[in-house]
């Protein structure tokens, strides 16, 4: 499919709007020739033939057939307002649950200021050429057609002295176009790079603060905000250059017409009142010649929108959902790694992964910076494919489940903790948004978030920043993890959650965890640096470059000496076990309420 077909399809949908839109656009500008042509019957039956009687009526009908038209513009006006609003509408809306259907390959790939700049200047461009540029360009082409056979209908000559410039005309608009279209393109790539860089910029600004590097970024800016200026430069250089050309060609025509017309009126060919009429539709003739290289750039800057928001659109995600395969609406929570490997951009990231957790247990994953610990729970969710092997849940692989139920069963709290600018209630309850309060309290009891959201000033409705700015990491963690766990899933994923609250917390979060299990049947992984944190995990695996170096419970790792138990020496010392069991034995009993 082409862009313009694809535009078209939603055009399609209200071709109702646009039919009548262009009926009325077609007499609006039949009725444009009746004024010019009174004009010349008053100058030649009333002023010059004295015929006074006929003066009333044609009054009369000039202002009838000004009203009519005045009334019907604003009907055809509303029209195409309303069919534009509704194919914007509609395609952004189009975009948008494309946008979210898209994996996470997509968007490593792309710049939220570019994808913003899709929905936002791009969607304008196609709505100003639905409520203007269309019923504008048909109803000049319209007047200009019925206006030169009105002249033909006074001299032939005339008519086709004037028709000289259609030719010129067609020539330069043509050129324009030549040039145009490339100088579009590269407006719209610097504003869409524009964008990226501010929003980006207004994300990090407190990391530009922390550094001081506000000049720094000011001069960034500057440059991008120059490529921008330059290209809006060159691009209205083009219709610079060719729009005095549109404009001297409608002038010729006011020229032809003093000139030669003056002339027929000497020679008595053509009367002064027919003079008059071909002067009345001389705007109709000149309009269309004046407004050529503006229309060619609407249409154009169209063209280049349509085409950037298709290109963004038709991208279609690597990980797709079955078209045939069973929807388990509950599963149990069985995991499996099979010979699983998965490699992007020609580096290996995880390799030769066999390990099986049945439901209801809690796996441990550690390791060093980019050993693959996030890789794993990327896959398990199915957030990317695996490049070998499979990854199966419930015995059944993981691309063959339904992928909105398979992640519906999955809570998972992110090592990147993203809180929408909404209360922090509606934060926790997103995703089971008709819960009760309740329900909300307890997971946040559970998350040892309660007491700290209720020392705030409005509790659980208080309206947390962008991204959850003004909370601490620790604070945003822990109503990360009440939203993960709210939503009862089988296999809950803690990436690094508790990594910046205080060991007492984890403790006591850890013991909730244990609850949860006992009660849910709930499997467990747990991503994390410190070994406080997955010590008591039925199975612990150690990843390194990718791969399983170790496996195994606390004990038998620190009995093997390896990685595990330098990590353990590295974060303890030599401090002997028992005191660490009877540290988390009296810690557990802290309380979150």
């Amino acid at each position: 499919m082409t862009p313009m077909k694809w535009f078209f399809s939603f055009l399609k949908k209200y071709r109702n709007l646009m039919i009548l839109g262009l009926i009325l656009t077609t007499i609006i500008a039949a009725l444009s020739i009746v004024n010019p042509y009174i004009s010349g019957v008053i100058v030649d039956d009333v002023i010059q033939a004295g015929n006074y009687d006929l003066l009333g009526i044609l009054i009369a009908c000039l202002l009838g057939v000004t009203l009519l038209n005045g009334v019907l513009r604003f009907v055809y006006q509303v029209v195409f307002e309303t069919a534009s609003q509704g194919v914007l509408y509609d395609m952004r809306d189009a975009v948008y649950r494309k946008l979210l259907q898209e994996d996470f390959s997509f968007y490593n790939k792309k710049r939220t200021g570019d994808l913003m700049s899709r929905q936002t200047g791009d969607m304008d461009a196609v709505r100003y050429f639905v409520s203007y540029v269309i019923y504008a360009v048909y109803q000049n082409v319209l007047l200009f057609i019925f206006a030169l056979l009105m002249v033909f209908t006074v001299n032939t000559r005339l008519a086709l002295l004037m028709l000289i410039v259609l030719p010129f005309t067609a020539l330069t608009t043509y050129f324009q176009s030549k040039k145009v279209r490339p100088a579009f393109q590269r407006n719209r790539n610097c504003f869409s790079s524009l964008n990226a860089f501010v929003q980006e910029n207004i994300s990090g600004n407190r990391v530009v603060k922390a550094f001081a590097k506000e000049d720094y970024e000011i001069q960034k800016f500057n440059k991008e905000n120059d490529k921008f200026r330059d290209a809006q430069v060159n691009a209205s250089g083009i219709w610079m250059k060719y729009v005095p050309i549109f404009e001297i060609l409608s002038y010729a025509l006011t020229i032809i017409l003093m000139l030669y017309g003056g002339w027929l009126v000497i020679q008595g060919e053509i009367s002064m009142g027919d003079l008059v009429k071909v002067n009345g539709y001389l705007w109709m003739l000149n309009t269309p010649l004046r407004m050529a290289g503006w229309w060619v750039n609407d249409t154009l800057n169209f063209a280049t929108s349509v085409e950037k928001i298709y290109n963004t659109y038709r991208e279609e995600p690597q990980v797709q959902t079955p078209r045939v395969g069973g929807i388990h609406r509950k599963i149990r929570g069985d995991v499996e790694f099979r010979d699983v490997s998965y490699r992007t951009d020609d580096e290996d990231i995880v390799m030769d992964i066999n390990f099986k957790v049945k439901a209801g247990q809690t796996v441990g994953v550690i390791g060093s910076t980019g050993s693959g610990k996030s890789t794993l729970m990327n896959l398990l969710c199915r957030f990317y494919d695996t490049t070998s092997g499979e990854v199966l849940v419930d015995g059944v692989d993981v691309r063959k489940h339904d992928l909105y139920n398979l992640r519906d069963n999955i809570g998972m709290a992110m090592q990147d903790v993203f809180l929408f600018s909404d209360t922090i209630e509606g934060n926790i309850a997103y995703g089971r948004p008709n819960c009760s309060f309740a329900d909300v309290k307890h997971a946040a009891i559970m998350a040892d978030a309660n007491h700290f959201i209720n020392a705030m000033p409005e509790g659980y409705d208080t309206i947390v920043g962008e991204r959850g700015v003004g909370l601490s990491g620790g604070q945003k963690q822990r109503i990360s993890l009440a939203r993960a766990l709210l939503k009862d899933p089988a296999i809950l994923i803690l990436d690094d959650t508790t990594s910046a609250v205080d060991m007492e917390t984890e403790s006591y979060i850890q013991t909730q965890l244990k609850n949860i299990q006992k009660e849910k049947d709930c499997t467990v992984f747990i991503i994390a640096y410190r070994i406080s944190s997955i010590k008591d995990a039925d199975m612990i695996l150690v990843l390194d470059h990718g791969r399983i170096i170790e496996r195994g419970t606390h004990e038998s790792l620190l009995a093997q000496n390896g990685y595990y138990a330098a990590t353990f020496r590295n974060q303890y010392g030599e401090i002997p076990y028992e005191m660490l069991e009877e540290h988390s034995r009296l810690t557990a009993g802290k309380g979150g309420n």
